[in-house]
């Protein structure tokens, strides 16, 4: 991993599959429309939960994580999605955003971005993808998160 303060280069931000990333990068606003499709597909009930500026502010997310994918994928490393998803994992605990309708818009990102670019090189966007998730999860662990709890161990913690 480069850090400047440590006296490594700067990351090359055309090192690798940058055609891949320059193809995401440009059709970020139609992949982030076909990951919003792809999630509702996945989770219906994203519709009744969010209303028409509920989903344009997913929509909006997705564009964000299309470009940080297409950050990782052109400089190879996978540190610029990870570090996304862990910065803004806060922000949507805030807003009441349950951190699985965002694993959903990375999922649906895989779909849209396989769908966009060559078979062969679907897969340089699979790792950052890989990444974000996990740290969604890991957040998602964590006390605040919007999702829906099992309704038996909300039972069992309460106490009746």
């Amino acid at each position: 991993m480069s850090h400047p303060s440590l006296g490594l280069p700067p990351r090359d931000p055309n090192a690798a599959w940058a055609d891949v990333a320059r193809r995401i990068r440009e059709g970020g606003p139609q992949l982030a429309a076909r990951a919003l499709a792809v999630a509702i597909e996945r989770d219906p009930t994203l519709r009744e939960r969010y209303d028409e500026v509920g989903l344009r502010q997913r929509l909006r997310d997705a564009e964000l994580l299309a470009e940080r994918i297409a950050a990782s994928v052109a400089a190879d490393d996978p540190s610029p999605a990870r570090e996304y998803a862990d910065w803004t994992s806060p922000m949507y605990r805030r807003k009441r955003v349950p951190l699985d309708d965002l694993i959903n818009l990375c999922e649906g990102l895989r779909a849209a971005i396989g769908g966009a670019v060559a078979p062969g090189m679907a897969a340089a966007a699979d790792l950052p993808i890989d990444e974000a998730i996990a740290q969604f999860k890991w957040h998602r662990r964590l006390a605040g998160d919007g999702r829906k709890r099992n309704a038996f161990l909300q039972f069992i913690y309460k106490g009746g």
